[in-house]
């Protein structure tokens, strides 16, 4: 799906899917617990990013990801030693099984090696967007499904509901399992090429708090480590936003498996 300036330029669907199923979201859902984080920080329901996970999840304090900032949460920069290859042998692998079997909270309190400072380096992890989810349900007291529905799902006008499978405790499982549909997606895309606004309701206040949205997305504000060329060979990396080189703020929510909703504010350009 192509939309440039909020016009649909091209729609396909394959595998007899259409335009009413949901497709799964891998990490892009990495990106929409970024905006229930920044959503949360407007509403001074989360006081400051420098604020450590375990004032909101206490079930976390002595360890390493209840120390971390939710700044480097937010960056994939804790420090801890974790593997994400997928391959069914690395840390990953057996994160998600404590997960399954006792929940979110008691995995993440497994993740016990640092291998750098915190906030010196990315190095991608999804026990960090696990966190996240985890901290937000603290802040709100609510889960990121019940949390993001009026607020972002019902804001930008989707016309489907979504689907975000959880743990046994009902926490969604933040660093991926999100669904919708291909047109909702592109909607949340087009919000986003326009600052955080619906562009057919100007006037409205911001879905997305701007200044929140351009430090997650404008690779000229993050520190010289995050960004593109230094996080990785190509990508930078905002909070759990992928960011393209070049002058123009251009950035993507990205899934394992080919996942993308790219999106380029000046073009006003979403695919």
């Amino acid at each position: 799906l192509i939309v440039k300036d909020g016009v649909v330029q091209v729609e396909r669907y394959q595998y007899e899917r259409t335009a009413q199923h949901r497709f799964t979201s891998m990490s892009m859902a990495k990106s929409i617990t970024s905006l229930a984080v920044g959503m949360a920080l407007a509403e001074k329901r989360i006081a400051s990013l420098d604020d450590k996970a375990a004032k909101y999840v206490p079930s976390l304090k002595g360890t390493l990801i209840g120390g971390t900032l939710i700044r480097h949460l937010l960056r994939m920069s804790t420090g801890a030693k974790f593997t994400e290859e997928y391959d069914g042998r690395d840390d990953s692998a057996r994160f998600n099984g404590v997960m399954i079997r006792e929940g979110i909270e008691k995995a993440l309190a497994t993740v016990a090696n640092r291998e750098a400072p915190a906030g010196a380096k990315f190095s991608y992890a999804s026990v960090n967007t696990h966190a996240l989810g985890a901290v937000l349900k603290g802040a709100t007291g609510l889960t990121l499904s019940q949390y993001l529905e009026p607020r972002l799902w019902q804001a930008i006008g989707a016309e489907t509901s979504a689907l975000w499978r959880a743990d046994r405790t009902g926490l969604e499982i933040a660093g991926g399992h999100f669904n919708a549909t291909l047109r909702d997606y592109a909607r949340l895309g087009i919000v986003l090429a326009n600052d955080g606004r619906r562009p057919d309701e100007p006037d409205r206040a911001p879905i997305v708090p701007l200044d929140y949205l351009l430090d997650a997305t404008d690779w000229h504000r993050v520190p010289p480590a995050f960004r593109p060329g230094k996080a990785t060979p190509y990508h930078g990396y905002g909070y759990q936003f992928w960011l393209f080189p070049g002058e123009r703020r251009r950035f993507a929510l990205l899934g394992v498996y080919g996942q993308m909703i790219f999106v380029d504010p000046q073009a006003k350009l979403v695919m």
